[in-house]
């Protein structure tokens, strides 16, 4: 479980400091796929890399499993099982896929258990397992490549930022079909989805919404769903217009 207690980040901008995460309680429980959504600029990928240790809170503690990680850098939390995706995979010129989830699994894996992990995301792993992390991978492959190295992690916790950017609709769908297959799966570690597509809303045990660094609502999607369009009102047409998207893909 992670906890978040009174979490805030600012930064100096423009000569006076602008506070991009506002005193955040926030507690994921194991079990659960929680998706947290909002408008653009409302500090939701900043609040994930808080949580991965890629930014580091002005105030505030964060807790896993009743320890204070609040200082540990990314190995650090990594080690401890927080695992991240970032909104736009890393490419890796001259290392395999194979190498890849074996370093994210920190063991010497088989070809054999690493084909399981590409299996997994839906891609078939003997036309993948010896190809190169690079250009010549397209954006969905790129995306569940490295959901495939966050499953090699075992992770507590893993955490994906906005996951549905840059794919198509075909790798969208299949992303959908990916997290529906974790959710089923997961037992004592949780998963963590930054997004606005309403589909992967419909997926989530929970809906957290933030806006302005703050926390405006939460609850299950039966109970969240219906009030965005009331929250939507004072958000503007971010989120209104991410869900017209979602809508058209579909």
């Amino acid at each position: 479980m992670l906890e978040m207690k009174n979490v805030s980040f600012g930064v100096l901008a423009d000569g006076s400091d602008k506070e991009i995460v506002r005193g955040v309680n926030l507690t994921i429980p194991d079990g659960k796929l929680i998706v947290i959504t909002g408008p653009n600029g409302g500090g939701k990928s900043t609040l994930a890399k808080l949580i991965a240790g890629i930014e580091v809170p002005t105030d505030g503690k964060i807790l896993l499993d009743g320890e204070d990680i609040t200082g540990m850098s990314v190995t650090e939390r990594a080690r401890h099982g927080i695992g991240f995706a970032f909104q736009q995979p890393v490419k890796f010129k001259g290392i395999r896929v194979l190498d890849l989830i074996r370093i994210a699994a920190g063991k010497r894996l088989s070809v054999a258990d690493a084909c399981e992990y590409l299996s997994a995301v839906g891609l078939c792993a003997r036309d993948y397992v010896d190809r190169e992390v690079n250009a010549s991978l397209s954006g969905g492959e790129l995306k569940r490549i490295e959901i495939a190295t966050v499953l090699a992690r075992h992770p507590r916790l893993a955490v994906f930022d906005e996951p549905e950017a840059g794919i198509d609709l075909w790798s969208f769908q299949n992303l959908i079909a990916v997290f529906e297959h974790l959710r089923k799966t997961i037992s004592d570690g949780s998963i963590m989805i930054i997004s606005h597509q309403e589909r992967i809303l419909n997926i989530a045990d929970e809906i957290i919404v933030l806006k302005d660094g703050a926390l405006q609502a939460r609850g299950t999607k039966e109970e969240v769903l219906p009030l965005l369009g009331s929250v939507v009102a004072t958000m503007g047409e971010c989120y209104s217009t991410e869900r017209r998207k979602g809508e058209t893909q579909a």
